[in-house]
């Protein structure tokens, strides 16, 4: 994940707030607050790491309980992902996209400096994951995918 400069983070607010009026909801500013947090964030964001950083740039405190409610919005909305292995939240890389994405959500890990990726995987990868997953006789509840690994920033470093 990259950090974005606030020329590219404000486009892509917009890019939020088109998508939220195309589904009928309100992009407000509290929940633009917190998209905004995770957009700037080289990392994923854990619910209280989002409040303290939220907190840190606003006037007046935001409440917990309010962060977990925006974080509901935004991952139904699709502008956010939480990650499951480290029940941390990262934002969408395909916010501003004008071409359809698959439904399952595959994410790189680097075990180095907790960078995260968001890739898109073949139509033939995912009915492969199915297909091996219903072999087994499991049925996958979940759509998303996080593979840990090492990325090619840290590799370079290492070497």
């Amino acid at each position: 994940m990259v950090q974005l400069k606030q020329f590219e983070c404000d486009a892509l607010l917009r890019a939020a707030e088109a998508a939220c009026a195309e589904n009928g909801a309100r992009l407000t500013h509290r929940r633009r607050q917190v998209l905004s947090a995770l957009m700037q964030s080289p990392n994923p964001l854990s619910a209280y790491e989002v409040l303290d950083s939220c907190n840190r740039s606003a006037a007046t405190s935001m409440p917990a309980m309010s962060v977990y409610r925006i974080l509901d919005f935004l991952e139904q909305q699709s502008l956010v992902h939480r990650l499951a292995s480290s029940n941390k939240y990262v934002s969408c890389s395909h916010i501003a996209c004008d071409h359809k994405h698959f439904q399952k959500t595959h994410f790189l890990l680097c075990e180095a400096c907790s960078s995260v990726e968001e890739v898109d995987a073949t139509e033939e990868a995912n009915q492969a994951l199915d297909h091996m997953a219903s072999a087994a006789g499991f049925k996958l509840t979940s759509q998303q995918f996080e593979l840990s690994g090492i990325c090619t920033t840290c590799q370079n470093n290492a070497g």
